[in-house]
């Protein structure tokens, strides 16, 4: 998945970085027709200022426009701040919103949880904005309704205010900079991804290297599920579920296939590199700094998502 040399000295630089990271975490660079002149006075405006600036859902039938980490989100549903089993996180940014399939799954995924011994269901973190699209801070995912950060925090409490959601914090599972999980990792943690990946609208699941190398050491049953859980710098505090674009969903870009096999010789792979770590390449090329993206770089149909 990652070339070795990705992973060394100059790649730890990126261990904390946050969801949407420059390769798999972000998708495919599909090419789709975009926004450009049209978007009039606006057109040259940083998109994340105007996405951000949206504190409800456009009133449009539900659709993910473009793909994740450039596009947009048309008649967003709400996850509820608390439900039965599930209670929604950092509510004053706002981002407890998702295409109806993701607050589905979430759902579910919520439901089996609380079956797990000391859980009483998730603390769900990010989804997407109301409108998706960039975000003011941190992900460069996250934006077209389809990516959910569920926190490692085994729930103790559904009855958190929104005050104390503020404030409380997620627990990383991380040891060795993440080669390995560490002693709050427990079996539910495995049986909670396990059942995520299995959910046929799941296509890839974000986890820290220690985490994936753990699971593959333990399962001893189908494995097959395990091609959807990616290695990922980071994401030990809460793990990342992305799902594949709804069928029937035009203008809604799928990410490639994960490899296959079960993922697990590449997991490996980067627990080595992170225990020891290979010399940088003299010869990679350097990294270009991001450019924000503008309002003319999204897909044309975020234009009526964001004015609607």
């Amino acid at each position: 998945m990652i070339l070795a040399r990705l992973c060394g000295a100059a790649a730890l630089a990126f261990t904390l970085a946050a969801c949407g990271g420059p390769r798999d975490i972000s998708g495919e660079r599909e090419v789709l027709p975009t926004i450009g002149s049209s978007g009039g006075a606006l057109a040259n405006v940083q998109a994340k200022r105007l996405f951000g600036a949206k504190s409800f859902a456009s009133s449009q039938a539900p659709a993910a426009y473009g793909s994740y980490a450039k596009g947009c989100l048309a008649g967003a549903a709400e996850l509820p701040e608390s439900g039965p089993t599930w209670q929604a996180m950092r509510l004053s940014r706002n981002r407890n919103w998702a295409h109806p399939e993701t607050i589905d799954m979430v759902k579910q995924l919520s439901a089996f949880a609380a079956t797990q011994p000391g859980w009483a269901g998730l603390y769900v973190g990010d989804m997407s904005q109301p409108r998706g699209g960039p975000m003011l801070t941190g992900h460069r995912s996250h934006q077209i309704g389809l990516d959910a950060d569920i926190w490692m925090l085994p729930p103790k409490s559904l009855s958190l205010s929104r005050a104390q959601r503020e404030k409380i914090s997620s627990i990383s599972m991380r040891r060795s900079r993440g080669a390995y999980v560490n002693d709050d990792w427990t079996r539910a943690h495995h049986e909670i991804l396990k059942a995520a990946a299995k959910d046929p609208r799941v296509a890839r699941i974000f986890v820290f290297p220690g985490a994936k190398v753990q699971m593959c050491d333990d399962e001893t049953g189908d494995r097959s599920y395990l091609s959807k859980i990616r290695p990922w710098w980071g994401h030990h505090y809460h793990f990342h579920v992305r799902l594949a674009c709804p069928k029937g969903l035009r203008g809604c870009v799928d990410q490639a296939a994960p490899p296959k096999g079960d993922g697990c010789a590449d997991a490996r792979q980067w627990q080595r590199n992170i225990l020891n770590p290979p010399p940088p390449d003299p010869n990679a090329p350097k990294r270009k700094p991001r450019r924000e993206l503008v309002l003319a770089d999204l897909p044309a149909q975020c234009n009526a998502v964001l004015k609607n």
